[in-house]
């Protein structure tokens, strides 16, 4: 991915460093979180909310290791495509979400997020949440390595601060609350196969605008979304498949959508709750 050419965005809070206490933890509950969370589990399912703990990321920055100013790019550039996406499509300002790299632990609007929760997006606080741990679980782990797949998984979340702005976040959540677990987590699958539509979309006119995708990128994001399909995760955790209780849908339901998306760079094309 051709990143280092592009600018940083400054929404960028660096928390790494100021880890806050972790209960329990360890790389056994380290690995389970991360498994709840590929699994499709709600990541506020592992926050915890401790009484009289504030925030403790205020100050925006422009990382200046590498890792850090890779995420700040992907962030611009997710940045840059959806305000042209807003401004087309829907005739409306983009609002920007901030982007906070933790690690150990974090306090977010959404709860207390403990270990190696995974990235995570917070509608509370327009936020999303990055401990970098996560890509070395992706890459070792999961089997799904490349500095694209790092930049899917972002514009992955950033798709769930769109749905948010859209307005469609409230309308999935209140429809979940009126029906049955089989129908809220349909609901859910849909929802999060919109944010791989959303993380191609990105990928669409990132290459399109500003030439980021190199050879072999486009089969990094769909080696992710492959790896963290519902069904193989079950596979591979439990030995079996139980598809009624998927919440973030297929391997080969997130390749398509990610697929849709940066093949037609379509907002309407995204919409995975038709039919």
């Amino acid at each position: 991915m051709r990143w280092k050419e592009g600018r940083r965005s400054d929404n960028v809070i660096d928390a790494r460093g100021r880890a806050l206490p972790i209960a329990g933890g360890g790389i056994g509950m380290a690995v389970l979180a991360l498994v709840v969370y590929l699994m499709g589990g709600d990541p506020r399912v592992v926050l915890q909310e401790p009484a009289g703990r504030q925030p403790s990321t205020t100050e925006r920055t422009i990382p200046a290791d590498e890792s850090g100013a890779f995420v700040s790019a992907v962030l611009a550039d997710t940045e840059d495509t959806w305000k042209a996406v807003f401004r087309e499509r829907l005739g409306r300002s983009y609002e920007e979400p901030e982007l906070v790299l933790f690690s150990g632990a974090v306090q977010s609007a959404c709860g207390f997020a403990q270990a190696a929760v995974g990235p995570f997006y917070c509608p509370r606080d327009h936020r999303v949440y990055i401990d970098l741990a996560f890509y070395d679980e992706l890459r070792d782990r999961f089997a799904a390595p490349g500095d694209f797949a790092q930049a899917y998984v972002i514009a992955h979340e950033i798709g769930h601060h769109v749905q948010t702005l859209t307005g469609l976040s409230d309308q999935v959540g209140a429809a979940r609350e009126g029906g049955g677990r089989a129908q809220a987590n349909a609901l859910s699958v849909r929802q999060e196969l919109q944010a791989d539509c959303y993380a191609g979309l990105w990928a669409h006119h990132a290459q399109r605008t500003r030439n980021v995708v190199e050879p072999g990128d486009i089969d990094e994001a769909l080696n992710a979304a492959s790896a963290i399909g519902d069904d193989r995760l079950q596979k591979s955790t439990q030995g079996y498949v139980v598809p009624e209780s998927f919440t973030h849908g297929t391997s080969a339901q997130r390749m398509t959508w990610f697929k849709r998306g940066f093949d037609t760079g379509s907002f309407d094309a995204c919409n995975t709750f038709e039919g």
